[in-house]
């Protein structure tokens, strides 16, 4: 098959032929049709120092797939050839205490598909049958549905706290934060706003339903609350940036008891003013992947019942590019100014 090849601990993946694998007995092989391109991805591209800690080479990077079942194990009861799927990446332990008490995404031993194992660059993939997402409706196609692994990060962030009558600040207008603002307005947010620096990222999310996009190089988020005509600051934060001046401004702009979720992973050490934390008695709650699966039962529902969010966040995929062009694709999604990046895998 061929596939996105990291050969050893350098710079750089390359396009080669690699064999195909196959399922164990609990198992599932996928013939990949698209691909999303994850930030994570490019860390990996890019050989940055988190990726040197995390990375063991070889490696078939991806972690953001949609394709079809073309074979599975002896022991897989429920998904059959045939079947269109995504797939939750991370692979847990199913006995720390953690999963056994149905919090599997908090498990202490997670191996995460094309990080730590063989991911979905590829014309094929093997998940356990537990961690494949059957796509039940017709109206998932595969450039949405190579999206469900981030757009499930967006609907754990801001499903973490109730969502409606509430003002809504999101710092980080990249595809998961755009997504954040549908399922926002989906979930009954009364004003949302949201922070970046790209023109082109913020005028996107007014047309996905943000009532102010601030840009945050020259505007202040004080300013914002004027102009949104709120009497105090913001209930709800859904940090996604990672930056350290996103965080401070955010916790700035908090009315007393407001709630902020993190998805953003800083990439330097974040000083915060803890007694402002403290005082204006503010919850911060960590975000990692998505809850399994939860998440995914209600991103599925949300699309199926809303034509309004599946338009939205089907409109976050300006750009699907053959797979033999993924040196290109990889530079548009570095580029960070428009929405998510798709490889088709279909006609490799």
């Amino acid at each position: 098959m061929k596939a996105l090849f990291k050969s050893g601990p350098h710079p750089g993946f390359e396009l080669v032929d690699r064999p195909e694998p196959e399922p164990g007995h609990a198992d599932v092989k996928t013939r990949v049709l698209t691909t999303g391109i994850c930030g994570t991805d490019l860390h990996i591209q890019s050989w940055d120092a988190w990726a040197r800690g995390a990375i063991t080479t070889p490696l078939v990077p991806g972690h953001e797939f949609y394709g079809e079942v073309v074979a599975v194990g002896a022991d897989v009861r429920d998904v059959r050839p045939g079947d269109r799927v995504s797939g939750e990446g991370h692979i847990v332990c199913g006995a720390c205490r953690n999963c056994r008490a149905g919090r599997r995404q908090m498990c202490s031993r997670t191996v995460s598909m094309g990080v730590q194992r063989d991911g979905a660059f590829a014309e094929y993939v093997v998940l356990p049958e537990t961690n494949v997402w059957v796509h039940h409706d017709p109206g998932i196609t595969p450039e949405l549905g190579a999206i469900f692994d981030p757009f499930g990060n967006a609907v754990h962030t801001a499903l973490s706290f109730p969502m409606v009558g509430e003002d809504v600040l999101i710092t980080g207008a990249g595809p998961i934060g755009l997504m954040a603002v549908a399922v926002a307005r989906h979930a009954g947010a009364r004003r949302i706003a949201i922070t970046d620096v790209s023109p082109a990222r913020l005028d996107l999310a007014v047309k996905m339903g943000a009532d102010l996009a601030v840009d945050a190089s020259h505007s202040r988020l004080a300013q914002a609350q004027h102009e949104l005509r709120m009497a105090e600051g913001f209930d709800v934060g859904l940090e996604m940036s990672g930056r350290a001046t996103a965080l401070r401004e955010m916790i700035d702009n908090m009315t007393h008891g407001g709630r902020i979720a993190l998805l953003g992973l800083p990439s330097e050490p974040i000083t915060v003013d803890w007694s402002k934390v403290v005082t204006h008695m503010l919850t911060l709650k960590g975000i990692y992947g998505r809850e399994m699966f939860e998440t995914w039962y209600a991103m599925s529902a949300m699309l199926s019942s809303s034509p309004v969010l599946h338009a939205a966040v089907a409109g976050v995929v300006p750009d699907v590019l053959p797979a033999a062009e993924w040196e290109r694709g990889f530079g548009i999604a570095r580029g960070g100014l428009g929405g998510k990046v798709v490889l088709d895998w279909s006609h490799i």
